[in-house]
């Protein structure tokens, strides 16, 4: 896959940005490349996706040439459509990951900026490099993030927070990025972090774990009485299922569940 390469090991996706020699930036063939491989893990047997960059960077943002392309269209002819849903094509590159019904961790170093911090927001985990800089970059040439990191950021960090990151664009460290919620921690060697988790989440049932993920989607925008009856609906899907009861027997047996 142009850009993006998708391997599997045992039920790990593991998708890497494989732009390394201009920080994973993103041109048109990149972001392609990433919803396409987004779609990819949606329709696999994987149990947990991990998401990382080659190179120096996990994603430095925007490529250069692409932003100087776009200066050459109307705006409205390519963000207006709504071309993924409730998404348009830029901002499917990071929401295709919420989309995604299994767990998604984001491995993080170098420079996280600007569409690539939204895309590192697409996932439901980030593990950073206490190097890393993350910042929302798009007020340095006067635009606004318009890439999913609006809905995203505000389940994440606060109104203030949120704020000065967007009206600075200013970079912040990892160990800032994490006191303020937007980074999950930190870790020397952010992939093996993410590999090693992986590892522990896809050990666990994965019909549970899907419809965790399901939940916690619907908790973040539905009201109360909606979550209440989503906990239930989920709840009644799993218990007494093979798999819930292969998890019981393994948690009694003091051993390792086998789903198959």
């Amino acid at each position: 896959m142009a850009r993006v390469s998708v391997e599997y090991e045992g039920h790990i996706a593991r998708v890497t940005l494989t732009r390394g020699d201009k920080m994973n930036a993103l041109d048109e063939a990149m972001m392609t490349s990433i919803i396409a491989a987004g779609e990819e893990v949606a329709a696999s047997d994987a149990r947990v996706a991990v998401l990382s960059g080659e190179g120096k960077s996990f994603c430095a943002g925007l490529d250069m040439a692409s932003f100087a392309a776009m200066g050459t269209k109307d705006p409205k002819e390519f963000l207006m459509p709504r071309t993924h849903g409730e998404s348009n094509f830029f901002q499917q590159v990071a929401m295709v990951w919420r989309s995604v019904p299994i767990p998604v961790i984001a491995a993080l170093h170098g420079a996280v900026y600007g569409g690539g911090l939204q895309l590192a927001l697409g996932a439901d985990i980030r593990i950073a490099s206490p190097d890393t800089k993350l910042s929302l970059m798009e007020m340095k040439w006067g635009l606004v993030p318009d890439m999913g990191g609006m809905p995203l950021l505000t389940h994440l960090i606060r109104s203030d927070v949120l704020r000065q990151m967007t009206y600075t664009a200013r970079p912040v460290l990892a160990h800032q990025a994490e006191s303020w919620g937007l980074v999950t921690s930190l870790s020397p060697d952010p992939l093996a972090a993410a590999l090693d988790l992986a590892e522990e989440i896809a050990g666990k049932s994965p019909s549970a774990i899907r419809g965790a993920k399901r939940l916690i989607d619907v908790a973040e925008s539905a009201s109360r009485a909606d979550v209440l009856l989503a906990e239930s609906a989920e709840q009644a899907k799993l218990i007494g299922t093979p798999e819930q009861m292969e998890q019981v027997m393994a948690n009694m047996q003091g051993r390792k569940p086998n789903f198959g």
